[in-house]
């Protein structure tokens, strides 16, 4: 057994901006896992946000001594026990090793968690940045059904945007202040939203603020969905009183494992379940895509806000998601990418 990587730049297809920051690029570090017949791929895309980065990714990597034969359980132990505590890591590792065993076992990842065939529309992100660019970004989002917005500056600056975004197109909206709100913000904001054909409101606050997300979630119209107050399923019972749903990212979460055992917890506490993403390319959004089935909303669109994504996988045909044929993954390297193969498997 062979463990490899890299690291790779993704680059955004326009300055992707947030409540807290503002990036033209992410770093991010690709691991394979081979057996001399078979490659599983894994894709970290670590966040500042959760105190991960690439430097950290690679540091551990180069910690790693072996990788023997393994069944399926103990190689997920293994992975988890050689992340060290880093999400995104631990995502690249258990996507790797659960490629590489449904290519071996000649079966796809959807038929391994028994999704199903019910594919979601996924919503298309417009992020922070220069309102100019609204015109332009909402032509290029015109094959998909469903916007998610970034807000979270202030009340001004967020209703310029659901203004000018107006002017543009009716489509559904979903609202992301990414943590920037306060208390009297968000009570404002999701009274005037729910009259903008706005779908549901994620992470008003900060995630220590969970006592004004349940002041909010009384008298919001809108539904609250939990981002950065969702990481794990043991999160989940604590913030089941503030918020209506959760967003569950494979890059906070560690593995398509705990993933599935966030749509089940959340099931148990009535809760609805997005499946959400980073900038990412299209292995990480690949892997979530198998579990979209089981779930509300789907926001996996971090590989269409790049533009040198090195891998085909998930589609996206009139705003819904479409997996790849194949086992495993079901991946392939990018023809247009050719320039970008050297270090790429």
């Amino acid at each position: 057994m062979n463990l490899n990587y890299t690291t790779y730049r993704i680059i955004c297809s326009h300055p992707f901006g947030i409540s807290r920051s503002t990036h033209d690029f992410y770093d991010i570090v690709y691991v394979y896992i081979s057996d001399g017949e078979y490659l599983g791929r894994g894709e970290a895309a670590p966040s500042l946000r959760y105190n991960e980065s690439t430097d950290k990714v690679i540091r551990q990597l180069e910690s790693i001594d072996s990788l023997n034969n393994m069944t399926l359980d103990e190689g997920i132990l293994w992975c988890k026990k050689n992340a060290n505590e880093i999400s995104s890591l631990e995502a690249a590792l258990s996507t790797a090793w659960l490629d590489l065993w449904s290519l071996k076992k000649q079966r796809s990842i959807s038929d391994f968690f028994k999704s199903g065939n019910n594919m979601l529309d996924t919503s298309f992100t417009i992020s922070i940045g220069d309102l100019d660019l609204i015109p332009k970004k909402i032509e290029e989002a015109k094959t998909y059904n469903i916007l998610k917005i970034k807000l979270g500056v202030n009340e001004e600056h967020d209703k310029n945007i659901i203004k000018l975004i107006r002017n543009e197109t009716d489509k559904v909206i979903r609202v992301d202040a990414n943590e920037g709100w306060d208390l009297d913000t968000g009570k404002k904001m999701c009274k005037w939203l729910a009259d903008h054909n706005v779908e549901f409101v994620e992470q008003p606050f900060k995630a220590q603020n969970l006592r004004d997300t349940a002041k909010l979630r009384d008298v919001s119209p809108l539904p609250l969905i939990a981002d950065e107050n969702s990481i794990k399923s043991s999160n989940i019972p604590d913030i089941a009183h503030a918020f209506d749903g959760i967003n569950i990212k494979l890059m906070k979460c560690g593995s398509l494992f705990e993933a599935k055992k966030m749509i089940d917890v959340a099931h148990k506490y009535d809760m609805k379940i997005m499946l959400g993403c980073m900038v990412e390319s299209s292995i990480g959004i690949t892997a979530m895509s198998n579990l979209s089935p089981q779930v509300d909303f789907a926001d996996l669109d971090g590989n269409l806000l790049i533009n040198n994504d090195p891998y085909i996988g998930v589609e996206v045909i009139d705003g819904k998601l479409k997996l790849p044929s194949g086992d495993g993954l079901g991946l392939t390297l990018n023809p247009e990418h050719k320039k970008d193969f050297n270090n790429l498997r």
